[in-house]
């Protein structure tokens, strides 16, 4: 075996900061990495919403919740409220976490569409331990000694500032060995011989050398595009949003559990709320609005005051070809770009260097550590590329352009096959370890307006009565939990109430 000694880490923000930090973790000074990044490099910073992973990330990395939570203004998150997505003026819930309780074989939204034929079916959000709390604006976290309730079933994930989770995870690595090297790389070398990565070198002209380099250069992909050439998949067919405007808030009176995304005519806008300032942001195509128009419909739309200058930024929705070529592997927006519109980026982030970790190579790159990598990473983007399509796809809007072609247009067969098979008897399956439940799907296909044409046939052994009294049982207790959990503002300020920041100036016009 030849070992690998170097790692270099180009580019830091949270996707570099994020490897540094779990392979300090992990790797206990058995490398030497070197973590490249300059002041003067902005990152996007937009990504402050998460999904329930990212607990397991900070589990592995050994951090406390509430001091986490503190350190980035942090709050908790159960789910995401989609409005005016199916039509105008209809709202839905996707929730983390279970979706009431199984009665016998079948899942429990199986027996509300038999109730729903009977025109007896109650609001689906309150079968939901999540959905219910969101809409609350109740909190707390589960309690491992209930599992037989509710409560012992909640699923959270954290809203949070990610320029400070950079600088968080920043102070942990360096801790624990990373060496963070100021300035820029102004040139990538190949060897001459295979085509790896040779050295990066920087601007005032010195010559770094590794073994191993992981490119969080963001959407430029210095070395993984720039250098070697990956190519890029590009899914704007699918999903035709290619800009983005971000501005952030004086924080809001309604301190929501949850993440808000609100259809527009030609796009979306986020609403994130953390402890100190709420984010918002408007993505939209180009080719249905121009970004004069397109920053007007956001700044119109805040429910607080704004607090900067509206940060403007361009993308292709895709991946690169390879994310893992020869000695180097891409992490966040040097692999692709997927848009946040069900909170995936600081996932793909995650996961990339947990796959990185569980298929690290030594020196000598056997060619089948990187085609499984990039197999597995392939099948995650394509997935959750399919679970974005799913929402613009499944809509009755046809108030505009931009609708009208989201509606039409075909889907991957992958995704198709999905919504054939729900529209048939509402059943769904997880392939393999696609990051989506079957709970996510269910929620996303009933919110969107996918009703399918029948049930589950077994759902025939119970008889409605019955059926009725298991929902409103599941109803009933919720509503009790309800009643014993304190406001999500609450929880914050008890648990995890974060020190004030020092106000920053805002840039002139």
């Amino acid at each position: 075996m030849q070992p690998l000694k170097t790692i270099l880490i180009a580019g830091g923000g949270s996707a570099g900061w994020m490897t540094a930090a779990l392979c300090s973790r992990l790797f206990q000074g058995l490398y030497e990495i070197v973590l490249v990044e300059s002041e003067e490099i902005g990152t996007v910073g937009v990504g402050e919403a998460t999904i329930p992973a990212i607990k397991k990330f900070n589990e592995l990395l050994g951090l406390d919740e509430d001091d986490f939570l503190r350190k980035t203004q942090g709050s908790f998150k159960l789910g995401i409220e989609f409005r005016n997505w199916w039509r105008k003026g209809e709202s839905y819930l996707h929730g983390f976490g279970v979706l009431g309780q199984d009665l016998g074989w079948l899942r429990v939204h199986q027996y509300w569409l038999r109730m729903r034929e009977l025109g007896r079916e109650g609001d689906f959000n309150a079968l939901s331990i999540n959905n219910a709390m969101a809409l609350s604006d109740k909190f707390m976290r589960a309690r491992a000694d209930m599992a037989e309730s509710p409560i012992g079933h909640i699923a959270h994930a954290f809203h949070f500032d990610a320029g400070l989770y950079a600088k968080h995870l920043s102070t942990y690595a360096q801790a624990r060995g990373v060496k963070r090297r100021e300035g820029k790389i102004v040139d990538v070398t190949l060897r001459s011989d295979d085509g790896f990565v040779q050295s990066v070198t920087m601007d005032d002209g010195e010559v770094i050398t590794a073994d191993f380099f992981v490119d969080c250069s963001g959407f430029r992909g210095l070395i993984i595009e720039q250098a070697l050439k990956s190519g890029y998949e590009d899914w704007t067919h699918w999903l035709p949003c290619d800009r983005a405007i971000a501005v952030p808030t004086e924080r809001s009176a309604h301190f929501t559990p949850y993440t808000r995304s609100t259809a527009h005519d030609a796009g979306w806008q986020w609403r994130i709320p953390l402890q100190h300032r709420t984010g918002n942001g408007h993505v939209y195509s180009s080719k249905h609005i121009d970004d004069d128009e397109a920053e007007r419909v956001l700044l119109s739309n805040l429910d607080g005051a704004q607090r900067a200058n509206p940060l403007r930024i361009r993308f292709t929705t895709g991946k690169r070809r390879k994310i893992w070529n020869k000695n180097c592997v891409s992490v966040g927006l040097a692999s692709g770009f997927m848009e946040p519109l069900e909170s995936t980026s600081l996932h793909l982030i995650q996961s990339a260097v947990i796959r990185m970790v569980r298929l690290l190579p030594d020196g000598g790159f056997d060619p089948a550590n990187i085609d499984e990598f990039n197999r597995q990473t392939d099948f995650e983007y394509e997935r959750i590329r399919d679970f974005i399509i799913l929402h613009y796809k499944a809509t009755e809007r046809d108030d505009t352009a931009f609708w009208r072609y989201c509606r039409d247009m075909e889907v991957p067969a992958t995704l198709q096959r999905k919504m054939d098979l729900f529209r048939a008897n509402g059943r769904v399956f997880r392939e393999d370890d696609e990051l989506f439940t079957e709970e996510s799907w269910i929620q996303v296909f009933l919110g969107q307006g996918v009703v399918p044409r029948s049930y589950d046939p077994l759902v025939r052994v119970h008889s409605d009565e019955a059926i009725a009294r298991h929902l409103g049982d599941i109803e009933t207790v919720i509503g009790k939990c309800l009643n014993v959990m304190p406001s999500h503002a609450e929880f914050v300020a008890r648990t995890c109430q974060a020190p004030p920041l020092a106000a920053a100036p805002v840039p002139a016009s």
